[in-house]
């Protein structure tokens, strides 16, 4: 599990944590991670596609 999120486990009558409770500091931090995963996944897979790069002005 991640460091530094703290988080508390909903759970159901025959004790499986079915849910994650987590503080608005460490949510934001981990969609602000996610975004920047997703970014890098975007720019890997526009790289790895060998496609000339569009440059912004360009065509205009």
């Amino acid at each position: 599990m991640a460091t530094g999120i703290n988080s508390k486990y909903v759970i159901d009558n025959k004790g499986k944590a079915v849910s994650v409770l987590v503080d608005m500091k460490s949510y934001r931090k981990m969609l602000a991670e996610l975004e920047e995963l997703e970014s890098i996944r975007a720019y890997d897979s526009a790289k790895a596609s060998g496609e000339k790069p569009m440059i912004i002005g360009d065509g205009l």
